[in-house]
């Protein structure tokens, strides 16, 4: 495990970096490669190069990579972060931890110990109790956080689930295995033909402490404020749908404007008085002033201003027409 001096004495890895680089300085990001879903066998090229032949989103994969080896989070545009590459990311997490690293250190950990020992017995307890608290996490974000970010990715906004629902309830690695790894090394005999074996399941147990703070960390600090960014962005676009809605839509059936409300929506616009628009459609004042108040009542417009933005997006004016 890395300590924070030697994590910030790291270069900053661009997209013209060669690839083989970025491994050979820092051999902890084979695992963080296999979670984007990039192959091995890339030869000389760069990163931009690897990304773009594996569909890997170059930004967003620089952006963690910055992140995890020298803590930069200041990253410059949350709106270039790809989610879909993200989400491929955290689920590939997910997927090698609950396949592959937990049940692979508690089979190192049981080859390790005398199972007729009884303080092994709660070793393996105490193991198994951590293993589970991380399959429940991990599985809550598979059925409720990554299901809410693909309707989300749809344009469907949810009003009863958001990003900082999960935040809030998001946690750091579970507090049992330190307590494990205390026993293991305070009060655990051993003998010398198992000694090697404990020793290996140990250090495995640091190793995947610290990734799961690492990957802890990428959700906090990348994943929730991409997520909160494209929601401010779907409430914004939820609402400018809404008010195009308004002004595009079609009265309803039996509420149509007839041709004579729609000339007198043109004299509106054209600023005229309702003594002007009778004198110009040959009609009582009276009868301007109940057109008017008609058409009021079907569109829902009463200032002059929103029906002149109803006439032009109606095609019942030209804009080029309109005084602005």
């Amino acid at each position: 495990m890395k300590n924070e001096k030697s994590m910030k004495n790291q270069k900053m890895y661009e997209p013209g970096d060669k690839m083989i680089y970025l491994i050979r300085d820092n051999y902890d990001l084979l695992q963080i490669l296999g979670c984007f879903g990039i192959n091995l066998g890339f030869g000389d090229k760069t990163v931009s190069e690897v990304c773009q032949e594996q569909h890997v989103d170059v930004y967003t994969f620089l952006t963690v990579v910055n992140f995890t080896i020298n803590g930069y989070k200041d990253f410059d545009d949350a709106e270039r972060l790809s989610v879909p590459t993200l989400m491929q990311y955290l689920r590939a997490s997910h997927q090698y931890y609950l396949g592959f690293e937990l049940p692979f250190i508690r089979k190192e950990l049981a080859d390790a110990l005398d199972e007729n020992d009884n303080l092994a017995k709660l070793i393996m307890r105490l193991y198994d109790e951590y293993a589970r608290s991380i399959q429940n996490h991990m599985r809550y974000e598979e059925k409720n956080v990554f299901p809410y970010v693909e309707k989300l990715l749809k344009g469907n906004m949810s009003t009863e689930y958001d990003i900082d629902t999960y935040s809030r309830h998001h946690g750091q690695t579970d507090k049992k295995l330190g307590e494990l790894k205390s026993i293991i090394i305070k009060y655990l005999p051993s003998n010398v033909q198992r000694n090697n074996q404990l020793m290996a399941a140990l250090y495995d147990l640091y190793n995947c402490e610290s990734f799961l703070t690492q990957h802890a960390s990428v959700e906090d600090e990348i994943f929730i404020p991409a997520i909160r960014h494209l929601e401010t962005k779907s409430k914004q676009s939820d609402v400018s749908a809404k008010i195009s809605s308004m002004i595009n839509k079609n009265p309803e059936a039996g509420e149509a404007l007839s041709k004579r409300e729609k000339d007198v929506i043109i004299c509106v616009v054209q600023g005229m008085s309702n003594k002007e628009i009778a004198d110009t459609l040959y009609i009582s004042t009276n009868t301007v002033i109940t057109h008017r108040r008609n058409i009021a009542k079907k569109l829902q417009i009463h200032s002059p201003a929103g029906l002149t933005i109803y006439a032009i997006v109606n095609n019942l004016v030209d804009i080029s027409s309109v005084k602005l």
